[in-house]
């Protein structure tokens, strides 16, 4: 649901998209081979258009990556989750490859995205669009009646998706409990499969999603906690992802998304940050688990979680061919874990499906695949600072022209966090502060001043920089 919004002017994007260098077109030969492989008929594949899929996505999405069905089987359950066959339009060693490596992922800006495929296929041909028939890649995975994995099956085949379904209507339809067929099961399925994340030690953070959305001739900032449908869609793109990371384990090569496990004295930080902020930790109780009983709208409660995402750093795309790595699993996901859901955003996701396809099989892996594993760990994390940084610009460029006209004014805030001491000094030079999240409008912003973590305050707006995209308070 939307939690807050507030109306800004209009705003040019263009200096941020020219400052991180992201491309206005794809280049004329790259665009001529997407056009000329979206014109082509699918390949061979075998024909799964009896099943009655659908994809659940963001009100307005057309790169539709994912489409599922949901059914019940003897002791059990059964997955069905088909995603986007890209590998089958862009030929290897062609000009459209060469350019998907140079842009490595889908870049979102509030004016339009960068797209990794030209639209005739990212939005067209390739994307899994109702009542078409398309190329997929067709994962079968059944579950026992405790979630857990009992067989995997992954194909080439051709799908039709019955209907594009967005998040607000689905979770309307849940909590009516009107869902439609293929993912009537999906809250009992996406419930059974957190409850074992947490009991692997899984860490899910329920951050609020700070956005900017066109309206009219201006733009909303908007803050939004993901409803429950959401995190019910997730699970399944991670179970997929865990069998796809499994498969490569056995076989010896692979892209995996790795993460270190949170260390002990940074979970007994967090412990210790508990108290003053006012939750209560069991002993019994991971930090997992924790974190799903705390509500992010309460001040005290997103203070918590902002330090809880300390725990979450260093995450990265591993390739290994022979022994698998020393570190395979990813510790937000307590397990190991492999990135094969998204190829029409992120370019790592085509190759690693074709490792799993060829595994399988028991087939030798593709050379192109096989060659294109080393090289995409530093692709994909050079494209990630790019998308976190235009991600970040575009809102921090509209907080500063929601308050450029506001410099003066105090506003109610809750600290989220404090600059942390060096040595138990303060630093030398640096003016106490730290992070503020304000109640309205939805601004999170550096504050100066001794600032008490977890509680509320007034804060002073003391400057607000279109130019260089910059907002700063101080402690009232």
């Amino acid at each position: 649901m939307v939690i807050r919004r507030v109306l800004a002017p209009r705003i040019d994007f263009g200096a941020l998209r020219r400052e991180l260098g992201l491309p206005e077109t794809y280049p004329e030969a790259a665009q001529r081979e997407a056009d000329e492989a979206a014109a082509a008929a699918p390949g061979p594949a075998v024909d799964r258009t009896d099943i009655p899929l659908v994809t659940v996505d963001p009100p307005g999405s057309r790169d539709l990556d994912q489409a599922m069905h949901l059914s019940r089987r003897p002791g059990g359950y059964r997955v069905r989750y088909a995603i986007a066959d890209v590998a089958a339009h862009v030929r290897p060693g062609g000009v459209l490859e060469d350019e998907t490596w140079r842009r490595g992922q889908t870049v979102y800006l509030p004016d339009g995205n960068v797209p990794l495929h030209p639209r005739s296929l990212g939005e067209g041909a390739a994307s899994l669009l109702p009542d078409v028939d398309r190329s997929a890649v067709l994962w079968t995975i059944d579950l026992d009646a405790d979630g857990g994995t009992t067989a995997v099956v992954v194909e080439r085949a051709l799908v039709r998706s019955r209907a594009q379904l967005a998040y607000p209507q689905v979770q309307a339809d849940a909590d009516a409990g009107r869902l439609p067929e293929p993912i009537a099961l999906l809250p009992e399925v996406g419930a059974l499969l957190t409850a074992r994340g947490l009991r692997r030690g899984a860490v899910n953070l329920p951050i609020p999603e700070q956005d900017v959305a066109a309206d009219g001739d201006g733009w909303r900032l908007v803050l939004r906690a993901p409803v429950p449908m959401e995190e019910h869609n997730a699970q399944i793109s991670l179970l997929t992802g865990m069998a796809a990371a499994d498969l490569m384990l056995a076989g010896g090569i692979g892209l995996l998304r790795t993460m270190p496990a949170p260390k002990p004295e940074a979970v007994q930080r967090l412990r210790a940050a508990a108290g003053p902020l006012g939750v209560h930790w069991p002993d019994d109780v991971g930090v997992g688990d924790l974190l799903l009983r705390l509500d992010p709208a309460q001040p005290r409660a997103a203070a918590f979680i902002d330090q809880a995402a300390e725990l979450m750093r260093s995450a990265a795309y591993t390739s290994f061919d022979g022994e698998p790595p020393d570190q395979p699993a990813h510790g937000g996901v307590a397990a190991a874990y492999a990135h094969v859901t998204a190829p029409l955003r992120r370019l790592a996701d085509r190759y690693a499906t074709e490792v799993c396809l060829a595994l399988h099989d028991g087939r030798a892996v593709p050379d192109w695949a096989r060659a294109a594993l080393p090289r995409l760990p530093a692709v994909m994390a050079a494209t990630d600072r790019a998308a976190s940084a235009a991600s970040r610009g575009a809102i921090d460029l509209a907080e500063a022209v929601l308050l450029e006209h506001r410099v003066g004014e105090t506003f109610d805030a809750a600290v989220l966090d404090v600059d942390a001491p060096s040595n138990g000094k303060a630093r030398p030079g640096r003016p106490p502060g730290g992070t503020v999240a304000l109640d309205d409008p939805p601004v999170r912003a550096r504050c100066l001043g001794e600032l008490p973590l977890g509680t509320r305050v007034r804060v002073r707006l003391v400057a607000a920089d279109p130019a260089t995209r910059s907002v700063a308070f101080e402690l009232a």
